[in-house]
């Protein structure tokens, strides 16, 4: 199921830079939606495996940090599956998805909208910061950072909901999560584990 609601409605996830670790909420919010497309910077064909929109269909595109170093061995092989750019169509208009390295900072967004003058808006990922550049035409989108890696504030994501006559946008961030440290073993004498 990829096509537009009853109402002409398609609710896309759009994330990006997991580096192989993908908050469990924002995995939530994915399960609601149509389709999800990651924007690069991966880290691994688990965090794939647990994009599970109610569509079924994950767009992915590959990141600088997609490289086979960075992945498991056992899943490299999807690597030289995963395009540089991908094109998806929707309900009023084209959606570019490109992780967004293969341009300068300082003028990233001027560039991308250059390049794709054609897309009703670019999602890129690479800086981890949260952006949305709707000043001009095409929209460009960051949807920061879906994992634990640089989330300059937390795990975030957007939520598109696209009809042949209208786009709108979600933003959803969340509270850092601390990470789990390990618990002492029973018996263990709390002042010789002191460091």
């Amino acid at each position: 199921m990829n096509e537009p609601d009853q109402a002409g409605r398609r609710r896309v996830a759009i994330l990006s830079d997991t580096h192989g670790d993908l908050d469990d909420r924002v995995a939530d919010l994915v399960s609601e939606c149509d389709l999800a497309v990651h924007g690069g910077d991966i880290g691994g064909l688990s965090v794939l495996a647990r994009l599970t929109p109610r569509g079924g269909r994950v767009i992915a595109v590959r990141g600088n940090n997609d490289q086979p170093r960075h992945w498991p061995v056992d899943e490299r092989q999807i690597l030289d599956c995963l395009p540089e750019i991908a094109d998806v169509v929707l309900p009023g208009g084209q959606l570019i998805l490109i992780h967004g390295h293969q341009y300068p900072a300082f003028r990233r967004h001027a560039m991308l909208r250059r390049r794709f003058p054609q897309a009703r808006a670019v999602v890129y990922g690479h800086s981890h910061h949260l952006s949305i550049d709707r000043d001009q035409a095409p929209w460009i989108l960051n949807p920061g950072a879906a994992g634990r890696v640089r989330t300059h504030g937390g795990a975030s994501c957007l939520i598109l909901t696209a009809t042949e006559t209208d786009w709108s946008l979600v933003v959803h961030r969340f509270a850092l999560t601390p990470r789990r440290r390990p618990r002492p073993r029973r018996g263990l004498d709390q002042s010789a584990a002191a460091p």
